[in-house]
This record gives structure tokens, sequence and C-alpha cells, in this order.
């Protein structure tokens, strides 16, 4: 399994410059427990295994910056054919003119733990499918900028790397009750609230999701992306499997194309024939997913009853194109 995870949680604090925090380490671990498997199949079963977790926390070891840095360089240099690899932090952050830390337990405000450049510079030279950062600590959105010289507005984003931090580079980044305010909105987001049609998560999904929940807040996420493609960090149950999608070609002979109905759709009408009233299911996931609509808007029963037709939508003609060339 070429899929890696370090997550990161640090609640105490050895300096007086910086107080102890009290959701970081159930931050991490929680992390560890959505993203360690895909949501199952069914409720209460295991789904498949995802990524091959490292969890530290302040709990139980010391994280210092130097410790840190290994860590961090282990993560990036670990799958040696290259893979998925997944960094993150909840802990202090803190930015001055020198550019960002993540704040480490032994930390000060004049040496406060692994810069964030050097985070990204690990992440930059790895020869990874794909490397997403994570980071929900304050001045988060500090990495990949420049802060120096006539290059100062340039952000440092490597090849495949995507960082999605918890607030911008000026800005505090809150706690809540269980979790920190940003990591619940990405436990919410990995565990379906950020799933497309196929089940997939990706990381601009979540970032997505979190954007728009934050929208009345001060704390404004911030999402930098040098990605090729948007490889998932998790897979949820998909509202439309596979094997429905694949058959939208088959029923359309054109993305604009329309499919007629009659009553023989409807399984309460005496005329109604099984194979009919099973393609009628599937179009009912395909309306909720808002891949197909009805020719004159009205619910699918009338349409079958009155024998009308349906269509595709916008993104249901994305979706036809996609089982045309056998995507699915």
């Amino acid at each position: 399994m070429n899929r890696i995870a370090l997550l990161v949680g640090i609640d105490r604090y050895e300096s007086d410059d910086f107080e102890d925090l009290s959701c970081c380490v159930d931050d991490a671990l929680a992390m560890e427990s959505v993203i360690s498997r895909h949501e199952p199949a069914e409720p209460g079963g295991q789904g498949e295994r995802n990524f091959n977790c490292r969890t530290l926390t302040s709990e139980a070891s010391r994280i210092t910056a130097d410790s840190l840095g290994t860590e961090v360089d282990n993560l990036m240099t670990r799958l040696v054919d290259g893979g998925d690899v997944l960094f993150y932090f909840s802990g202090h952050g803190l930015a001055d003119e020198s550019g960002g830390y993540l704040v480490t337990q032994e930390g000060t405000r004049d040496q406060p733990g692994l810069p964030m450049r050097r985070l990204l510079e690990a992440a930059n030279r790895g020869r990874n499918l794909s490397v997403v950062i994570i980071l929900d600590c304050c001045h988060s959105g500090q990495i990949g900028n420049v802060t120096e010289g006539e290059n100062f507005n340039q952000v440092l984003i490597g090849a495949n790397v995507t960082v999605l931090a918890a607030a911008g580079a000026k800005q505090e980044s809150s706690e809540g009750l269980e979790h920190s305010l940003f990591t619940q909105l990405v436990l919410d987001a990995l565990g379906g609230g950020a799933s497309d049609v196929c089940g997939d998560v990706s990381a601009a999904a979540v970032y997505a999701y979190v954007e728009q929940a934050l929208g009345v807040w001060e704390q404004r996420p911030v999402y930098k992306s040098y990605a090729r493609q948007l490889r998932p960090i998790r897979r949820c149950c998909p509202a439309v499997p596979h094997a429905v999608l694949a058959r939208l070609s088959d029923w359309f002979a054109a993305p604009e194309a329309e499919y007629s109905m009659d009553p023989s759709f409807e399984v309460t009408r005496p005329e109604a024939v099984a194979e009919n009233v099973a393609v009628f299911d599937q179009f009912k996931l395909l309306r909720n997913a808002r891949l197909l609509t009805t020719a004159d808007g009205r619910d699918l029963y009338w349409t079958a009853l009155e024998s009308g037709s349906v269509h595709l939508t916008p993104q249901g003609r994305l979706f036809w194109k996609r089982a045309r060339r056998g995507d699915f």
C-alpha cells in the first residue's frame, strides 16, 4: 500500500512563551481514525485500508524541531517507488520576518520549532505521486510564501504538492470543544461531506467544504496546490455506483439526448415491467445526484405515468462522456 501519513498533535509546551492547548492531540488521533480506512460499504463494517498512519502526540513522546524534521524527511522519502503522502499538524504556529514555523514542544519565541519552509522543501524533493500537507495552526497560510527580497510574493509549491491551511499568514486558528474548528470541518468533509458522485474526497473538495462553512468566521482557510491531478484522500460510499454510471452511454445515445418513459417504469402500475422498474430506480439515484432531470421538471413518478422524458444535466453530460470512454 503506497499511501502513508504522518499525523502530529501537540497540546503540551515547555516554554512560557506558548500556552498549552486542549484539542490538538485529539485532532491528530481523530484524523488517524478517519484516514486510516475508507468508508465501509455497510454501516458497522470495516472499510478498506487507506493510509498507513504514524501518529505523534505530546502525550506519548517529546516532539522537538529536530525530531519532527527527521520524521518529515523519512515521510517524504520512504516510498521508494512513489505514492501518496499526507502530513497533518495540529498545534501552535508562528510567523515572523523570517517565515512561518510549526511550534514544537521545546519552542520559544526566538527558536519556535520546525520552519514551514523546511517542511515544504522536503515535500518538493520527494518523488511521490501526491503530497498533501494539512496544517491546523495559527499563521499556517504562511507556508510557501517568500518573506524577503524581490520574490516576496512568490509561492514555492512543488509539483504534485498541495497545502491546506487553517488560517491566513496573519490569522489565528480557533480551538473548539472536542476538536479545533478547522479540523472538525476537515473530519466532516472526509467523512462524506465533501465526497463527489463517485465517493472520492480530494483536497480541493475538502477546502471547498471548509471554506463555505467558515464563511461567517474571521478565520479563512488557505489552499495552495501544484497538483497535476486530484487524487482522493479518502473514498466514501458513492452517491451513484460505477455500474450505474457506466450505463449512461447506453441509455442516452448522445449527451443531449432524451430518454422516453411510460407507465411500465412505475412499480405500482399493473403494466409494470421489471426491467423498466429497475431503470426507474437507477434514474432516481442519478436524479438525486443531480445528473438527470425530467423534461418539464416534474417528479419521475409523473413523468413515467404521463409518458414523459428525462435528460442529463450539464454534470450528467460530463459523466456521459466519462462513461463513453470507459472510466467506470
